[in-house]
């Protein structure tokens, strides 16, 4: 594991030589294909190295990082025209990237803790820095405060468990159960805060709405899968309290799911209405691992790779109607087929996968997650109609509302997508789409 770490530290100096932001994406896609050679076990930690390990859904994670980061490179190209310090952002997402993957192969509750954390002041740094408007730093703040001030009984938390059981790995941790109302409530809020859950998710569309393209991508794609990744492994110690509570988070998050769907129809910002539907999937996910049983931590676990996939792509369309028409109002970008009818397909691909269509990774997720919730209680059954139905409904507004009806007569110059961002679109839908085929991976690790 640390070879990767070495690689990554190492390409930092590369950020700030000249005429080499390609080649900093050229060799975060062949530390891609040198992390998918890598022989992982399923069911147990392997590749150990110090303190840092794999498993699979740690490997899972860790792929869809360095991906998205790669993307990301691909999608800032206006920074490199604009000759926007795009060495200082290519430095930022190397910094960001060595966090994430610290983040997911530290085996040491204090270590994950830490990096956990890091990981939100590169990200506080692309809002705040690359954002477009002036909002961007109450944006920033909600970011922070709301993240800090949910974390820090998380960090009290550890203390406890160290000083109980003398040991911070998260493989030995299995091996107790304890069941305190407090240290639960302690260990999980600020993955609730981080995933989003309702009531806590104020932070997300403000964050969203006013971060830049690269920082919108890694914040759906990545940011809050780590909320679902430290629930995944801090849960196995709590299992016979979260037994005892986990309803009013699955309720709290069923309901608020529903809430937010109808809340993406009254949204006239098409940013917000992609942060919005974020939410209203992270529901389900939130549920699913709550429940703790195996089809609800297998769904969640392909749902948070496949939204990863489709979220940060939807962002990159958003981006490309946005460099073309400098808004990102709905009444703006209309009639937009007339304009790019290449790029109304791939609208139409993205947005058929966001309402969780055959053959996405999302299909696959919710399928498992809408199981284990009616094997939980059949109630939940009307919460999860309504939410399937209503997430197909925002995403078909979003994408006739763009590319149907009269355009705006206001728009002065106006060019086709370019390669660059056909291959950026493609690299983000050929793994959401073909993973499909292999998603046996996603399923058999428990």
């Amino acid at each position: 594991m640390m070879k990767f770490l070495v690689m990554m530290i190492f390409m930092i100096p590369l950020c700030f030589m000249m005429k080499m932001f390609w080649m900093v994406q050229v060799m975060l896609f062949f530390m891609m294909i040198l992390m998918m050679n890598l022989n992982i076990s399923f069911i147990y930690f392997s590749n150990i190295s110090y303190m840092y390990s794999l498993d699979m859904i740690s490997f899972g994670l860790i792929l869809l990082s360095i991906w998205i980061c790669s993307l990301m490179i691909m999608s800032s190209e206006n920074l490199l025209k604009m000759n926007f310090y795009f060495n200082f952002f290519l430095f930022n997402i190397m910094f960001l990237l060595i966090m994430l993957y610290m983040t997911f192969s530290s085996m040491n509750l204090f270590m994950f803790y830490l990096f956990f954390e890091g990981s939100l002041i590169p990200t506080l740094m692309l809002i705040i820095g690359w954002g477009y408007q002036p909002e961007r730093i109450q944006a920033g703040m909600y970011l922070l405060f709301y993240t800090l001030f949910a974390s820090l009984p998380l960090l009290m938390g550890i203390f406890y468990i160290y000083n109980n059981i003398e040991s911070m790995c998260i493989y030995f941790l299995k091996f107790y159960s304890m069941d305190f109302c407090l240290l639960y409530i302690c260990m999980i809020l600020a993955f609730l805060v981080k995933m989003p859950m309702y009531f806590v998710h104020l932070w997300l569309p403000k964050a969203h709405v006013e971060a830049p393209v690269s920082g919108s991508m890694i914040l759906a794609g990545v940011m809050l899968k780590l909320g679902g990744y430290g629930m995944l492994r801090v849960l196995i110690f709590l299992q016979k309290i979260n037994m005892k509570m986990n309803y009013l988070f699955i309720i709290i998050s069923l309901v608020g799911g529903f809430y937010i769907s109808l809340k993406c129809f009254s949204q006239v910002d098409i940013k917000s209405l992609i942060a919005y539907s974020s939410v209203a999937h992270m529901s389900l996910v939130i549920g699913g691992i709550l429940i703790m049983n195996y089809w609800g931590f297998m769904g969640s676990y392909i749902l948070m790779i496949g939204h990863g996939l489709c979220s940060s792509g939807m962002f990159c369309l958003a981006n490309i109607n946005y460099e073309r028409i400098s808004s990102r109002s709905l009444f703006i970008n209309k009639g937009l087929m007339n304009f790019m009818p290449s790029m109304s397909l791939w609208w139409f691909l993205l947005m058929s996968s966001n309402m969780a269509a055959p053959p996405s990774l999302n299909l696959m997720g919710e399928i498992s997650l809408i199981n284990s919730l009616i094997s939980w209680s059949w109630i939940s059954m009307i919460m999860l109609m309504l939410i399937s139905f209503f997430s197909a409904g925002y995403s078909l507004y979003l994408y006739s509302y763009i590319q149907h009806g009269k355009f705006y007569y206001g728009l002065y110059s106006f060019y086709g997508g370019v390669s660059r961002e056909y291959l950026l679109l493609l690299l983000h839908w050929l793994p959401l789409n073909l993973m499909i085929l292999k998603v046996d991976y996603g399923m058999i690790w428990f």
